[in-house]
């Protein structure tokens, strides 16, 4: 893993406020020359640290204000069955997020849908129809908020 230095850290935290600041007030909020920001943003991007840039979108103003996180147990639990299932949620087009996670559960689905009767549809048509889903429970999402991915303090990067 690469150590980030305070620089490193200050131009990470202001693109994850804003990822469209142009370099130059990018350059005078962490307190360096333009040049140096532009050099240090390019870096931090070649060496995988900057992954992309991601518009936030309002999914009710798509028509989808109702989202929810289904909860998925397939079986058999193998990475024949995992990885194309894994392909086929992120083929549906109210998924939002995948985590295929350790516990009772192997997958969280994270959905968007219209209404109560489109995420009904979808529990019965795109999951419990398919043969390796050996159980799911659905939970509504009442609100969602995300927090950026503030980068460690310098401290803890040694």
């Amino acid at each position: 893993m690469s150590v980030l230095d305070a620089i490193d850290a200050a131009i990470l935290a202001e693109l994850q406020k804003d990822a469209r600041l142009p370099n130059k007030e990018l350059a005078q909020r962490v307190n360096v020359a333009p040049s140096t920001c532009l050099v240090r943003h390019r870096a931090l991007r070649d060496r995988g640290v900057i992954t992309g840039y991601r518009a936030e979108i309002d999914l009710a103003a798509l028509g989808r204000p109702l989202q929810a996180v289904i909860a998925v147990r397939i079986r058999p639990h193998t990475r024949a069955v995992v990885r194309p299932f894994l392909d086929y949620l992120l083929e549906l087009p109210e998924t939002l997020s995948v985590s295929h996670v350790a516990g009772p559960d192997d997958f969280l689905v994270q959905v968007a849908v219209a209404d109560a009767a489109h995420l009904q549809r979808l529990v019965l048509d795109s999951f419990t129809g398919r043969r390796e889903v050996a159980q799911l429970h659905t939970n509504l999402v009442f609100e969602h908020r995300s927090k950026a991915q503030v980068p460690p303090t310098t401290e803890a990067l040694g």
